[in-house]
């Protein structure tokens, strides 16, 4: 059940960004794909980030006619990156994940336009542009979609959720009990 989950949220997110490039061309600059292999990094899942990034970047390289390879390898190195620090840094928060998802962003970006230069592939629009499109982009879709995954869809929200009927249950018993 859990991969049919991973592999749907890989397909809306491979997807997606057509569509939005056709509603407002300023949100093609958003990377989805690497949003989710951040998340999965995050985690601290090593072999599903290692696996989304490679199969996810295989995709988007397929169907954006690019160098086939350098997205796959670009969202693998991100995602080793990421697991790596996430691994030694306790990242739970909102506020940590900000500077690791820019950083994802620009890892991603570095490495992918590195491999296109290094076999002859010239890009459309200039690298530092581009670059600040993509880096401001992701990022501020990155830490509004992590930001509302985990308070609305993740275990702890569902734990909390949990735990504030309890609160509530147990101050009404307080309070029967003080009236006493």
């Amino acid at each position: 059940m859990r991969q049919l989950k991973i592999a749907i949220v890989l397909l809306v997110a491979i997807a997606v960004p057509s569509a939005l490039r056709a509603v407002w061309a300023p949100l093609a600059y958003v990377d989805l794909v690497l949003i989710v292999v951040v998340y999965f990094a995050l985690q601290r899942e090593p072999l599903y980030a290692l696996l989304i990034a490679a199969g996810a970047g295989l995709a988007s390289d397929a169907l954006s006619r690019g160098l086939l390879g350098a997205s796959g390898f670009s969202k693998v190195l991100t995602a080793y990156a990421v697991y790596f620090v996430a691994s030694r840094v306790m990242l739970d928060t909102t506020v940590l994940r900000i500077p690791v998802v820019a950083a994802a962003a620009l890892i991603d970006n570095l490495v992918y336009v590195g491999m296109n230069r290094l076999l002859g592939q010239k890009s459309s629009m200039p690298f530092v542009q581009a670059l600040s499109y993509k880096l401001i982009a992701t990022t501020i879709a990155g830490t509004v979609l992590l930001y509302v995954y985990e308070t609305y869809f993740s275990d702890k929200a569902r734990q909390r959720r949990q735990f504030t009927v309890r609160r509530r249950v147990a101050r009404r018993g307080l309070g029967i009990l003080k009236r006493r």
